[in-house]
C-alpha cells in the first residue's frame, strides 16, 4: 500500500481498515465505466473513505490515499478527494461521475449531490495540462518504438471529448457513447497516428473554443464542499464521543472550538 498501509491508528486501524470499514463511496472507472471494456479488461475500482475525526487531531495524521486491498483498487480519504476535485483534477472528477457506483452511504449520496459544486472552467486548464503530459509520453513512444501505446492513445481522445463537451454543456459525461467503435479502432492500431494526431489537435482547439462561453462558473463552490466536510467530520467526532459514552452537549462544544468553529 503506498501509504505504507502497516501502519497502525487509533483502535488498530490500518489503511487497508480504513477503506474496509470506512468507506463512503465506491465506484467502478476505467474502460468499464467509459463504455470501452472488451472481453479483457481489468475492473478499476475507485472509493472515498472517512478516516474518524480523532485521527486528524493527532501527530501521526491517517492516510490522504490507499491502494488496495483489493486488485485494481485505488481510494482517497474524503478531505483529500475534495481537495483534488476542487483543483479540477481529471480523474477524481471522473470518478463522481461514473455510472457503475457500487456503494455510497449517507455521506456518499452526499458528495454525489455536492458534485456540481466542483465543476467549474479550471476544468479546462487542469484537463489540457494532462492531455499535454500524456501527449508527449505518446510521442516519446512513437520516437523509440516506432508506434504509441494504443490504448493510451484511446483515452487520451475520450478525455479530450468529454473535456470539450463539459466546456459546452456544463456537464460531465464520461460515457464513450457514439464515439465507441472509432476509440476501439484506435486501441487496435487500426487508426494511423497521423491521423490520431490530427484528432487530439481537433479536440483540443474545440475544447479552446467552448472555454470562452462555457456556462460552467469560473470557479467551484468552494464554500459548499467546505460546508459538507466540517458537517462530516463533526459528525464524525461526535459518534466516537458517543460511542464512549460522553456527555452529547460538552463534546459538541468541545468539537466546535477544536475546529475553530
Amino acid at each position: 500500500m503506498t501509504d505504507g498501509g502497516a501502519r497502525v491508528y487509533e483502535d488498530g486501524l490500518t489503511g487497508e481498515r480504513l477503506v474496509r470499514e470506512h468507506t463512503v463511496y465506491s465506484c467502478v472507472m476505467g474502460s468499464r465505466a467509459f463504455g470501452l471494456a472488451t472481453e479483457g479488461s481489468d475492473t478499476d475500482r475507485r472509493g472515498v473513505f472517512l478516516a474518524p475525526t480523532a485521527l486528524q487531531w493527532r501527530f501521526s495524521k491517517p492516510p490522504t490515499h490507499v491502494e488496495g486491498p483489493a486488485e485494481e483498487q485505488f481510494s482517497w480519504e474524503l478531505e483529500r478527494f475534495c481537495e483534488l476535485a476542487l483543483r479540477a483534477n481529471p480523474n477524481i472528477l471522473e470518478c463522481l461521475h461514473s455510472p457503475l457506483v457500487e456503494y455510497a452511504d449517507a455521506t456518499g449520496r452526499e458528495l454525489l449531490a455536492l458534485r456540481g459544486a466542483f465543476l467549474s472552467r479550471r476544468a479546462h486548464a487542469s484537463f489540457v495540462r494532462y492531455a499535454v503530459a500524456q501527449r508527449r509520453k505518446l510521442e516519446a513512444d512513437v520516437r523509440q518504438h516506432g508506434e504509441p501505446r494504443w490504448k493510451h492513445a484511446m483515452h487520451l481522445l475520450r478525455l479530450l471529448g468529454s473535456c470539450r463537451d463539459l466546456l459546452r454543456t456544463g456537464e460531465l459525461v464520461i460515457d464513450a457513447g457514439a464515439g465507441r467503435d472509432r476509440l476501439l479502432a484506435v486501441k487496435r492500431g487500426e487508426v494511423a497516428w497521423d491521423e490520431v494526431e490530427r484528432w487530439m489537435a481537433r479536440l483540443a482547439e474545440e475544447a479552446d473554443r467552448a472555454a470562452d462561453g462555457s456556462p460552467l462558473p469560473a470557479d467551484p463552490d468552494t464554500g459548499a464542499v467546505e460546508d459538507f466536510l466540517y458537517r462530516v467530520r463533526r459528525a464524525s467526532a461526535l459518534a466516537a464521543a458517543g460511542a464512549y459514552g460522553e456527555p452529547v452537549a460538552g463534546t459538541e462544544r468541545r468539537v466546535d472550538r477544536l475546529a475553530g468553529a
